[in-house]
C-alpha cells in the first residue's frame, strides 16, 4: 500500500513508500467536532500514518490531463478550535494521482459545482482509490435513489407543480414536503388537509422553481428518525434522531437529540435489500435514513452520525472504515 518514490541519501537511491489521503470536504476551520465524520476519518488516517492533504472544491483543477489541487498538508488534533494545523504557509498544487485515497466529503447542495468534481475525479487512476466512487455519487440522487427500492418507501412524488402537491395532500391527507436537493433538515413542511395553504410553498406560482419532494407524513417520526451506517454494504452502527418536542425536523444540527438504538421495524430487511447495489456501485460510506417501517434517505455524499453511534455504543467507526478499506483496496 501507498506510492513507490525514489528518495537520494547519502549518494545512493532507496525506493520507499509515503502513504497519502486527499480529503476533499468544506472549510476545516468551521467544521464541529462534535458531530464531523470527516474529521474523524481523516484523524483515523493520520493515526495510522497516512500523511493527509486537505483541499476546498474550488481548488480542483484539470491541466494537461493531470488531476490536481491547490491545498495544505495538515496535522489534526482533537481539540475544539485547535483541531488542525497547516504544514505549509501556502496552499501547495498536488496531483491527486500520487495519493492512495481520495475522500469525497464536501456536504451539498448537490449542484452542477458538486457535480462538475466527480467528472474530475472520475478521472483519476484506477491506482488511486476515491470514494464514494465518484460516478456512483453522481448517479445516485440522495433522495431519488431510494426509488430502486419501491417496497421500502412511503407514497412520494417529485413535482414542480402546484396542483400535483394539492392532488397528492388529499390523497394523503397529511404530507410532508422538502426541496428535492436540500440539506441538513432544511426546508422541510407539514401539511394537512384541513390546512388553508401548503406550508413553506409560494402557491402564487403554478410551477415552483424547483422540484419538490413530497410524501405521506409519517407519525412514527415522533420516535425519531434512524441513521444508520452502511461501510462496503455492511451494518456496522446506527443512532436515533429524536426530534425537539412537536417538531418535525429529527436533523442533529436542526436540534434532534441522539439516542441509542439497533435495527427496529424493517431496518434489517432493508439493510439486505441494499447491500448488493451498495457494493457493486462502491459506494462504501452510507447513511440510510428510517422512520417506522420507511426507507426515506440514502445519502451517498457525505454521510455523518459515526461520531454519536461512537460515544454511545463504545465503538470506533472510523477504524472499521480504515479496517474495511485497507482490506478491499489494498
Amino acid at each position: 500500500m501507498g506510492k513507490i518514490h525514489q528518495t537520494h541519501l547519502r549518494g545512493k537511491y532507496f525506493l520507499m513508500t509515503i502513504k497519502k489521503i486527499a480529503i476533499q470536504m468544506d472549510a476545516i476551520e468551521k467544521i464541529d467536532l462534535d458531530f464531523d465524520t470527516s474529521f474523524l476519518l481523516a484523524m483515523e488516517a493520520q493515526q495510522r500514518g497516512y500523511e493527509v492533504f486537505y483541499y476546498n472544491p474550488v481548488d480542483l483543477e484539470y491541466d494537461k490531463s493531470v488531476i490536481q489541487a491547490w491545498g495544505y498538508f495538515i496535522e489534526l488534533f482533537d481539540q475544539k478550535n485547535a483541531h488542525f494545523k497547516y504544514k505549509s504557509e501556502k496552499k501547495e498544487l498536488l496531483n491527486l494521482a500520487e495519493v492512495d485515497v481520495v475522500l469525497i466529503r464536501q456536504d451539498p447542495p448537490f449542484d452542477m459545482n458538486y457535480i462538475s468534481s466527480t467528472y474530475l475525479l472520475e478521472q483519476l487512476p484506477s491506482s488511486t482509490v476515491v470514494l464514494n466512487n465518484p460516478v456512483s455519487i453522481r448517479n445516485a440522487a440522495e433522495k431519488i435513489y431510494p426509488f430502486q427500492f419501491q417496497e421500502y418507501i412511503p407514497p412520494t412524488i417529485i413535482t414542480q407543480k402546484i396542483e400535483t402537491i394539492k392532488k397528492f395532500l388529499i390523497e394523503n391527507k397529511d404530507i410532508v414536503t422538502k426541496p428535492l436537493y436540500g440539506n441538513g433538515g432544511e426546508g422541510i413542511f407539514r401539511s394537512k388537509i384541513d390546512d388553508s395553504i401548503l406550508q413553506g410553498i409560494d402557491e402564487s406560482k403554478n410551477i415552483l422553481d424547483e422540484p419538490i419532494m413530497a410524501q405521506k407524513y409519517i407519525p412514527e417520526i415522533a420516535e425519531g428518525d434512524r441513521r444508520i451506517i452502511l461501510i462496503d454494504g455492511e451494518y456496522v452502527g446506527s443512532v436515533a434522531r429524536i426530534p425537539q418536542p412537536n417538531k418535525l425536523k429529527a436533523n442533529f444540527h436542526a436540534g434532534g437529540q441522539p439516542q441509542k438504538t439497533d435495527l427496529i421495524y424493517r431496518d434489517q430487511e432493508i439493510c439486505d435489500a441494499l447491500k448488493k447495489d451498495l457494493k457493486e456501485k462502491n459506494l462504501f460510506l452510507v447513511g440510510i435514513d428510517t422512520i417506522g417501517n420507511y426507507l426515506t434517505e440514502i445519502n451517498v455524499t457525505s454521510p455523518t452520525g459515526l461520531k454519536q453511534i461512537n460515544e454511545l455504543n463504545d465503538v470506533n467507526l472510523a477504524k472499521v472504515y480504515w479496517d474495511k478499506l485497507e482490506v478491499k483496496f489494498f
